[in-house]
């Protein structure tokens, strides 16, 4: 029987190169110049640190493009607010790794209103969806693209 499952991944070394990329583009910004500012991947989060407020959110605008040239989507980037200690501001930005139990309950609540001949299950932080032919399948896939659940989703394991 057909299956597919639908996961919420980003690659570590696409992260690692996008903030490389980032840090790059900052020291070539005549906007940064003798500013102290840098992207600190530290586990799986990011520190955006700079002298100011504004200058965070335009870090956060020159993260979000490298981000989109690596090939992540900017919707798996999860943000906190802007802290500060001293004369340094900061915000912590970390990347969706998989499914959370209620958008994992949304996704199947979904898949069953659309009355597809297929069915879907939670199984961890990933959604399974089996069904007897591909085409239901494949229009499942099509119907989560369209979806807006503000978190991007990949589909793996298509098996026949």
């Amino acid at each position: 029987m057909p299956s597919f499952d639908i996961v919420t991944e980003v690659e570590n070394t696409e992260i690692r190169n996008a903030i490389e990329n980032a840090n790059r583009e900052l020291s070539t910004r005549y906007d940064f110049k003798n500013v102290s500012a840098e992207f600190e991947l530290k586990d799986d989060a990011v520190k955006v640190a700079s002298e100011s407020d504004f200058q965070v959110q335009q870090m956060m605008d020159i993260l979000r493009n490298s981000c989109t040239k690596r090939n992540i989507d900017p919707r798996s980037l999860k943000s906190g607010d802007i802290q500060h200690t001293g004369k340094t501001y900061f915000k912590m930005v970390s990347f969706i790794q998989g499914i959370e139990k209620d958008v994992a309950k949304k996704l199947v609540k979904l898949i069953k209103d659309s009355k597809l001949k297929v069915q879907p299950s939670i199984q961890g932080d990933k959604v399974r969806v089996t069904g007897k032919k591909r085409d239901d399948l494949q229009s499942v896939m099509s119907l989560i693209r369209e979806a807006d659940l503000d978190q991007p989703f990949q589909f793996d394991n298509f098996r026949d």
